[in-house]
């Protein structure tokens, strides 16, 4: 991936520090690029320029363990969303050793466990502090065990362009915004959205808007008595109950997207698209399928967003009777009645790949 830096600047790295009498000879280096689709990826390097073996605990110098750097955005502390654990005292097993002259270098990207999705001056800082940081301490006496240990690095700096300046739309939903946690305009993020992942999100649920609102208005301006091929491809022969159905669902997913503080969770490692839990509305879990697929088009990701947005029983309460466009097709023949519970079926009509009017 092409990456470059935005207004990135690196100042002279600053010596750790520690409270011991007996001060390792640690320096720390953090580097920052940026890429294009805005994520924040830090480097992290750790020189002992002492002249014997120093340790670290590791897990000071791994993000997935500890909240090891400050990032400050216009001067005031971001969010973090990583772990916090609770565990033993540290064993030798856990400490990094370092010989004279060695490197520790790793890669961390920033913005899925730090709140970076607003525009602003950025500062990022490697800044750690423990009583346990560079010794378990289990030989020192009383005094030298309630030293804490700290170590500090160069602060970058670098300027972000906000997720919510690259198009995303205020859709005035309850509760929402970037007071109310990981939230950009009410639509919210769980389970590590990086900023990029975030961009697409939004991208796609637009996308959903405005495929629900063309479904909603096709519904409008036509009635059981006057369907055409685009809805009985999908929802096989019309009765006024079915039609009242179909166009009460897409009401239901219309005002889903532009009402309800729906939450869009990216943990899931799975191959699937996605998946919700039908009793537990707004919350989507998005999967490997759904970033790779095209964002409009059949089996998209803004598809997918109407078809896991229907199974809320709070919204249609669909079931996933049958898979693909030619599953459904062949129960609108077959079953009208299960093709207006199938998800697929709503996500092929307001996908309507191919055209129809």
């Amino acid at each position: 991936m092409k990456l470059f830096t935005k207004l990135a600047i690196a100042f002279t790295a600053i010596v750790s520090v520690s409270a011991n009498a007996a001060k390792p000879q640690l320096e720390v280096d953090v580097g920052v690029l940026t890429t294009e689709n805005g994520n924040v990826n830090a480097t992290l390097t750790i020189t002992n320029n002492g002249n014997g073996q120093q340790k670290i605990l590791a897990w000071y110098t791994d993000l997935e363990e500890e909240h090891i750097f400050k990032v400050e955005r216009d001067g005031i502390e971001v969010d973090f969303y990583g772990p916090h654990f609770k565990r033993q005292a540290p064993t030798e097993k856990d400490f990094i050793k370092l010989k004279s002259g060695e490197s520790l270098n790793k890669t961390f990207e920033l913005s899925s466990l730090y709140d970076m999705s607003e525009t602003g001056n950025y500062q990022v800082t490697y800044d750690v502090k423990s009583f346990h940081l560079f010794t378990n301490k289990g030989q020192l006496n009383k005094a030298e065990k309630m030293n804490v240990d700290t170590l500090t690095s160069n602060s970058v700096y670098l300027w972000l362009e906000g997720i919510t300046s690259k198009g995303a739309s205020n859709k005035g939903k309850p509760g929402g915004g970037s007071d109310s946690g990981d939230c950009i305009d009410g639509t919210c993020f769980t389970g590590r959205c990086d900023n990029g992942q975030k961009t697409e999100i939004l991208s796609a649920f637009n996308a959903a808007d405005q495929l629900t609102n063309n479904s909603v208005a096709y519904l409008n301006s036509h009635s059981a008595n006057n369907t055409s091929a685009r809805y009985e491809t999908w929802f096989g022969a019309a009765t006024s109950s079915r039609y009242n159905t179909a166009t009460a669902h897409f009401n239901a997913i219309n005002d889903a997207i532009d009402t309800k503080p729906v939450t869009f969770d990216c943990s899931c490692k799975k191959t699937y698209y996605a998946y919700v839990y039908p009793t537990q509305p707004y919350k989507v879990y998005l999967c490997k399928a759904f970033w790779s697929a095209n964002e409009i088009g059949t089996d998209s990701r803004a598809g997918t967003i109407i078809h896991e947005l229907s199974h809320f029983n709070a919204v249609a309460g669909t079931d996933d009777v049958v898979y693909g466009h030619s599953g459904a097709q062949n129960l609108a023949d077959s079953n009208p009645v299960q093709a207006l519970n199938n998800a697929d079926s709503h996500e092929y009509f307001a996908e309507n790949t191919p055209n129809q009017n």
